[in-house]
């Protein structure tokens, strides 16, 4: 254990050595920037580990490791696996490993995720978080080479943690030296800056009344969408400025965009923000599609891209630049929903988002700045979020966990899960645990907490329960919370109900609208 420990402080301290930003992008004074790492040449050596073999296709022979898998049984699986110690892991944000290998013939595989795999499986048993990180697709021929495997955790302290190598879904032969296999823990692909750094709040937005409320249409919002919020009790909204949010590589004709973005910023300006403070509400301005769209991967072209990325902080200033005098009802600028980088890029999820901050706060030093986390904004990415070192910034955080009850049903998951469930431990407890990254930076960084997305699909058994569950969570904590959604797909719907998306109805009373009414009026 103590071995372990010591490899981590050390590896750890090596690791988070960051590379520099292109000129454009550099830090401010006063701003530590978040970039991607540095690569480091040698890894610890990760030896000792106990290999084992699937019964074809995988041979072990001293430190050699053949995986040769015939055309004739293309698709086969062919992965040998050895088991990493979890305390390795305890308290790390990601971990890195590599292994030099040649390989032949190494086919396209059946499904993209699939093919040569030099993978980690991590899994946390108390929260059931589970995620595997593989390499970059590698086919056809090559020499002997290292490769390398290097993200950071969807899961947080992993109790099960399997290295994997070998080929799966394809064909090929590739032989791998074991005795070059070498990890650590690390910072995964993003540095951790600021950890010293507590968040100060003025007394409007430390001393303000607990906020609670609904995500707003994608649709203008109307008088009397805002009048209905108001009889049930809403202070909070979360005004989306969206289209197309599911289709990828979309709003990349910036001069388009920008037309369409200054049509919801009209509605904002002559609509939403006059009916909010009408009925004595704060909104929540997001900006929900960046410039660029998104890739199949759902990734944001902006962090691949110079051109989305300058647009991307340019909007910002446009943003603040025209709303800045409304703090009183602005709640926060919400700079990016849902953030997904998976990959080293030349611009990161954390680094654009503070230098869209550092823009607003040269032109709007009163409006609340809002920070989302990595892997669509989930609270174990929380785990190696860096603070800001700014002051009045508010870190929001979505809950869609478990997403196999709360999404049952949707594109094609199974349906029939309940909740609670004593067999898989969901419950509050399991909702507490979800949330402990987000409730450990909220204490170790003075933070204000905004949960901005909450939901279960009408259809799941004991939807009103999970709900019930995540307010009594977020009203422990004290996080300001926005229901989603209000009059926008039934499927989360308040006025609809029915057993599927097929047979949905209006729906006057039903339980998960009296759950979440109830929390609204606490």
């Amino acid at each position: 254990m103590k071995s372990c420990k010591f490899l981590f402080s050390a590896s750890l301290a090596a690791l988070c050595t960051g590379c520099s930003m292109p000129q454009i992008f550099a830090s401010g004074a006063g701003g530590d920037s978040q970039i991607v790492q540095t690569r480091v040449e040698r890894l610890p050596r990760l030896g000792g580990l106990v290999w084992s073999l699937p019964p074809k296709y995988v041979s072990l022979e001293g430190d050699k490791l053949v995986v040769d898998v015939p055309e004739e049984a293309y698709g086969a699986d062919a992965v040998a696996s050895a088991f990493v110690p979890a305390e390795m892991l305890e308290n790390a944000p990601g971990f890195a490993f590599s292994v030099r290998a040649a390989g032949s013939s190494i086919a396209k595989p059946t499904k993209n995720y699939l093919g040569l795999k030099v993978q980690l499986h991590l899994l946390n048993r108390a929260t059931g978080r589970e995620s595997w990180i593989n390499c970059s697709a590698v086919t056809g021929d090559f020499e002997q080479r290292e490769i390398r495997t290097e993200a950071s955790f969807a899961v947080v302290n992993p109790n099960f943690v399997e290295l994997q190598l070998g080929l799966q879904g394809t064909s090929g032969r590739v032989e791998f030296d074991l005795s070059t296999l070498r990890g650590a823990p690390s910072c995964g692909i993003f540095r951790l800056v600021n950890q010293d750094w507590r968040v100060r709040y003025p007394e409007t937005v430390s001393g303000d009344s607990r906020r609670r409320g609904f995500m707003l249409p994608q649709r203008d919002p109307t008088a009397d969408d805002f009048e209905t919020l108001a009889s049930w009790g809403v202070t909070l909204v979360r005004y989306q400025i969206v289209r197309n949010w599911s289709k990828n590589h979309d709003n990349q004709d910036l001069a388009e965009f920008n037309e369409w973005l200054e049509g919801k910023f009209d509605c904002l300006e002559t609509t939403v923000l006059p009916l909010a403070r009408k009925y004595g509400m704060k909104v929540v301005v997001d900006l929900h599609v960046t410039p660029g769209g998104r890739t199949e991967s759902r990734e944001m072209a902006m962090f691949w891209d110079a051109t989305y990325a300058r647009e991307f902080v340019d909007i910002w200033r446009r943003i603040a630049a025209r709303f800045r005098d409304n703090a009183d009802v602005i709640y926060g600028y919400d700079l990016v929903n849902e953030p997904k980088q998976l990959d080293r890029a030349p611009f990161d999820y954390w680094t654009l988002q503070r230098l869209a901050a550092e823009a607003v706060r040269e032109i709007d030093p009163e409006t609340p700045i809002i920070i989302e986390s990595n892997l669509m904004d989930a609270p174990s990415a929380f785990s190696y979020l860096s603070p800001l070192r700014m002051d009045n910034v508010i870190y929001q955080v979505h809950c869609y966990t478990p997403t196999a009850f709360t999404h049952q049903g949707v594109h094609g998951r199974d349906v029939g899960l309940v909740w609670p469930d004593p067999d898989r431990k969901w419950d509050k407890d399991f909702i507490r645990a979800t949330m402990a990254p987000v409730r450990e930076f909220e204490l170790k960084h003075n933070a204000k907490i905004y949960v901005g997305e909450f939901s279960a699909i009408a259809w799941a058994e004991g939807a009103e329960k999970y709900l019930e569950d995540c307010m009594d969570v977020f009203e422990e904590y004290g996080w300001d919370w926005t229901y989603h959604a209000f009059r926008e797909w039934s499927g989360w719907s308040l006025e609809h109900e029915g057993p599927d998306e097929k047979h949905m109805a209006p729906s006057a009373d039903n339980p998960r609208k009296k759950a979440i009414l109830a929390g609204l009026v606490r």
